[in-house]
């Protein structure tokens, strides 16, 4: 390998190293933070919360499962489509799953209402 060759892929590494640093960073100060919200406490009691924590919550918030009101046809769609796309749910536990997003999180239940978290803004 020619050494102009392998500068440019010191380089290159080197650039992609600050960027990983500089995208991780915040988003590891904000995990730190005392204050921050739990988010897996948002989910309701259930026998399949504990599972619905650990294959849905690895990837996204909470709040992504507590504001869909899904039919359980839409629900076993999108825990299909999600498992395909890593979600870890045991098969023996899917359908299980499935009713526990659907009675908790469905087309009958009210609207998710999130709660702010800056006491410092106001709606007019």
């Amino acid at each position: 390998m020619s050494p102009n060759l392998l500068q440019k892929f010191r380089r290159f590494f080197a650039v992609v190293g600050f960027l990983a640093i500089a995208v991780i960073s915040p988003m590891a100060s904000r995990a730190q933070k005392s204050g921050a919200p739990n988010v897996t406490a948002d989910l309701p009691a259930g026998p399949m919360q504990a599972t619905a924590t650990t294959a849905c919550l690895e990837c996204h918030e909470a709040r992504i499962i507590l504001q869909q009101r899904l039919s359980k046809a839409a629900w076993t769609k999108e825990v299909d489509k999600m498992t395909k796309w890593g979600a870890v749910v045991d098969p023996a536990d899917r359908d299980a799953l499935i009713d526990y997003l659907s009675s908790n999180f469905s087309p009958d239940k009210p609207a998710f209402e999130a709660q702010r978290t800056s006491a410092g803004k106001s709606s007019k």
